[in-house]
């Protein structure tokens, strides 16, 4: 006996026309709030592609925003069921445009937290932060800073927080040219966020960005995504998909080679 295909979830309604509390994925079935999930629209042109503000026009269908399940998505043809199209056309790659979209999306963030006056970047400003009456919401080091600048800097937290520093994320998933990218200035190697609403909008996209990957942070793992936010926020910049330069090897503050930071 023939068992006919499950048919898959059905798409959303479209921006401005609602909101649904939760939807359902199309690989797992599970039904879950929206900021857990990434959102893909079908263009003209029948290319599926990533809707991580979830703005574009048309219908969309939703996937749990983990690198695995987009791959899956990928692999067993879900979206062209929940589009009913079967010249669906979606890129082997979608799972690493997502990433790179979410990169984008957490560097932007970052700018936007900067201009709002929530960033404190240089390594004695940043240990002065620290150390000051209010501390620090977030820890920020390059990826490719030295050893020395992130110990220093760890100590500094240990001292304000003691058995509390689990509390405050410290983050390094960006370079060293994209935090000067993001930030509009030459060699940044630490920054801190002070609290705000950029630092909340910022954590958020951070927060998915590892969500996705996998990545469970060490000063944060299992944190939730929200955290008081959610990672559509409401901001309206425009994301343009460029890459910045490769990192180079771990650079102190002011640009020299593996100093102390």
């Amino acid at each position: 006996m023939q068992v006919e295909a499950e048919e898959a979830p059905p798409l959303d309604r479209g921006p401005g026309r609602g909101r649904e509390p939760a939807r359902t994925c199309i690989v797992t079935r599970v039904v879950q709030s929206p900021e857990a999930m990434i959102r893909f629209v079908m263009g003209p042109d029948g290319a599926v592609v990533p809707d991580l503000r979830a703005r574009l026009p048309g219908r969309g269908a939703w996937v749990t925003a983990t690198r695995d399940t987009v791959a899956a998505a990928v692999k067993r043809r879900a979206f062209s069921r929940a589009f009913r199209a079967s010249g669906a056309q979606v890129a082997p790659d979608l799972p690493d445009r997502v990433a790179e979209g979410l990169r984008i999306d957490m560097r932007q963030a970052l700018a936007l937290a900067n201009k709002a006056g929530c960033v404190v970047t240089g390594f004695g400003k940043v240990e002065s932060a620290i150390l000051g009456s209010e501390s620090v919401a977030a820890l920020i080091h390059a990826s490719d800073a030295s050893p020395d600048g992130r110990r220093k800097l760890a100590a500094a937290l240990r001292r304000r927080h003691g058995d509390a520093i689990s509390a405050i994320p410290v983050i390094d998933d960006l370079s060293n040219p994209e935090l000067d990218m993001a930030l509009g200035r030459d060699h940044v190697i630490h920054a801190a966020l002070v609290a705000g609403a950029g630092t909340t909008g910022y954590l958020a996209r951070w927060r998915r960005f590892r969500t996705f990957e996998g990545m469970a942070s060490a000063s944060e793992a299992g944190a939730p995504l929200g955290a008081g936010a959610t990672a559509f926020d409401s901001h309206d910049d425009e994301m343009t998909l460029t890459r910045p330069g490769a990192p180079a090897a771990g650079r102190s503050d002011d640009g020299s080679p593996q100093g102390s930071d």
